[in-house]
């Protein structure tokens, strides 16, 4: 550990706190659906949908942030990404109905997001450790998003009831804009050409021909509609249940305390174990937990204890989905392909967040999403446990390193 602090200790920092700012303020969306609703009229399907949009949006522009951080250095990617979240935040405060809140929580955040998130942050944290590090490292930054949502979600209810919702979002835009000048502890710099190294073109086709990829990728979508489901409608839903709105917020802040331990403790057995396995073995975790929130009558301290439970499995699927990808293909183009694979899983949150509103607005109840998720848990079990954690051919030859 005082090695890889040492040799890389600046980038893991840089890549932890803006982790912790970037994904800390957007896991506390969810707390804005009701008074932002309430003010308006709008069912909850308006809301639901724009953050739907927003994980979309952030999905479908990730691989594309991915390949520039890969070819460009992830410095630049990661101020782009930063002024517009601040932007989409500030607009967002401003937004009067369903189109600009749409374009400012939807457009802006998530293409902000896109560059400010993990596919491009881990990448930079995967080429800056040594290879038997890199798990552990990537479970370290994947940590300190969890952190961040542990400290923000009480802050940003604060902000709310001290200066309204809007007031409150201008506020968490100043916050993000804090990213701009924590890039530069990145001194990320594009990788160097090397004679016969693939091109983003050759990069694709190994990957998109590889079971493993795609296996990764559906289990992955599981693991989006999960978090966003949960994390936009869970507040919402206690209510429903006549529980005060702070146990919402103190679920979700429990879900960040506990995801700081499970990430670590994730990256570090996937340094020792099989990280597939160790994928089946928590989504197959997540349906139990789900399935006794469930059961049990609720209160108070069930709430909790499903907030600590799925805290601790809430984001290990992060640093060991990122690993299993880099070490199947390297890391010359871990960005790109992890944000190919991280698309799966915004499809999933896209689903997650919009389908949640929607049945909701269509039957009074949330039960429906709650059966689907559970569903999914198994579905991604099945798909983690056949693949294999074996370099590619090329690697192989290379002695293993790309």
């Amino acid at each position: 550990m005082t090695s890889l602090w040492r040799a890389s200790g600046w980038v893991l920092l840089g890549a932890a706190l803006i982790l912790a700012l970037s994904l800390g303020i957007r896991h506390g969306f969810g707390l804005f659906l009701a008074p932002m609703s309430a003010d308006f009229g709008w069912g909850r399907e308006v809301f639901a949908f724009a953050i739907a949009l927003q994980n979309l949006i952030w999905g479908l522009a990730q691989p594309f942030a991915g390949a520039l951080a890969d070819r460009f250095g992830a410095t630049r990617t990661v101020i782009v990404g930063g002024v517009l979240y601040a932007l989409g935040l500030a607009l967002m405060g401003s937004a009067d109905s369903a189109w600009s809140l749409s374009l400012s929580a939807g457009l802006l955040i998530g293409i902000g997001l896109s560059g400010t998130s993990f596919s491009v942050l881990l990448g930079v944290v995967g080429r800056a450790v040594p290879i038997e590090k890199r798990s552990m490292a990537m479970g370290i930054a994947a940590a300190a998003g969890s952190f961040g949502q542990f400290a923000m979600l009480p802050g940003t209810l604060g902000l709310i009831s001290w200066l309204g919702w809007s007031a409150a979002l201008l506020a968490l835009g100043l916050l993000v804009a804090l990213i701009v000048p924590l890039a530069g502890l990145l001194k990320d710099q594009p990788m160097p050409a090397v004679a016969g190294e693939q091109t983003l073109g050759e990069a694709l086709r190994e990957a998109v021909g590889h079971s493993g990829f795609w296996l990764l990728a559906l289990g992955f979508f599981v693991c989006g509609f999960q978090v966003v489901f949960i994390g936009v409608h869970l507040p919402a839903y206690l209510v429903d249940q006549h529980l005060p709105a702070s146990v919402g917020t103190t679920v979700l802040a429990l879900v960040g305390l506990f995801n700081i331990f499970g990430t670590y403790l994730a990256g570090w057995l996937g340094g020792r174990m099989s990280k597939p396995r160790l994928l089946t073995a928590l989504y197959l975790l997540r349906g139990v937990v789900i399935v006794a929130f469930l059961a049990v009558p609720l209160s108070v301290w069930s709430a909790y204890a499903f907030g600590i439970a799925m805290g601790l499995l809430w984001l290990s699927t992060v640093p060991l989905t990122n690993g299993t990808v880099a070490t199947l293909f390297g890391v010359r183009n871990l960005s790109m392909l992890g944000g190919i694979v991280f698309l799966f899983h915004q499809l999933g949150a896209f689903l997650g967040g919009w389908l949640g509103g929607y049945l909701y607005d269509h039957t009074g109840s949330y039960d429906l999403v709650w059966q689907i998720s559970i569903g999914l848990s198994l579905m991604a079990a099945v798909l983690n446990w056949p693949v294999r954690e074996r370099p590619v051919a090329r690697l192989q030859m290379a002695g293993g390193v790309a």
